[in-house]
C-alpha cells in the first residue's frame, strides 16, 4: 500500500528536536523531510513503521521502542482518523518496561508528540496516517 521511504538521521544539530510540521492520508512531514506511510519517530532518527492499521500494534511491532538508548519515557501511539482501543497485552508489555503510553487519534497524537518533545521529554510516537484527512500544517509556538 506504501512505498518504501529511505531512513534519514533527523537532528542535524545537537539538542535539536523532531517536530511533525503537517500530516496526510500518504504520511508525515517532520523537520522539513517528506515520510510516507506509517513511522516511528525515534530520537533521533525516524524510521518506516510496519503496520497498516492498529491492530497491526502488537507486542513485536512496539519491540523497537523499548530497545533503543536513551529509553523513552513516553510513547505516543497515534491510530488514524479515530481512537481505537490498543491490545492490553502491549500496553502492560511497555508499561513493564517503564514507558508511559498515550493512545490517541494521530491528529492530536501528532499535538500531544510535538508539545513533550518542546518540553524536553524523550518521546517516541508511532504513527498511522488518518485515511480521509486533508494535509494539515500543524502550527508551533
Amino acid at each position: 500500500m506504501y512505498q518504501r521511504t529511505t531512513v534519514t538521521i533527523m537532528q542535524k544539530e545537537p539538542g535539536g528536536r523532531l517536530m511533525i510540521h503537517s500530516y496526510s492520508e500518504q504520511g508525515f512531514t517532520i523537520n522539513g523531510s517528506s515520510v510516507l506511510g506509517p513511522c516511528a519517530v525515534l530520537p533521533p532518527a525516524i524510521l518506516q513503521w510496519k503496520v497498516g492499521s492498529y491492530k497491526d500494534i502488537t507486542e513485536e511491532s512496539v519491540s523497537l521502542f523499548h530497545m533503543i538508548v536513551p529509553r523513552i519515557e513516553i510513547l505516543v501511539l497515534g491510530t488514524g482518523a479515530r481512537l481505537e482501543r490498543i491490545n492490553p497485552s502491549v500496553l502492560a508489555l511497555l508499561k513493564r518496561k517503564g514507558i508511559a503510553v498515550e493512545v490517541q487519534d494521530t491528529p492530536n497524537a501528532c499535538a500531544t508528540f510535538n508539545l513533550l518533545s518542546g518540553e524536553g521529554r524523550i518521546t517516541a510516537a508511532g504513527l498511522i496516517p488518518p485515511p480521509f484527512r486533508s494535509a494539515l500544517e500543524l502550527t508551533q509556538e
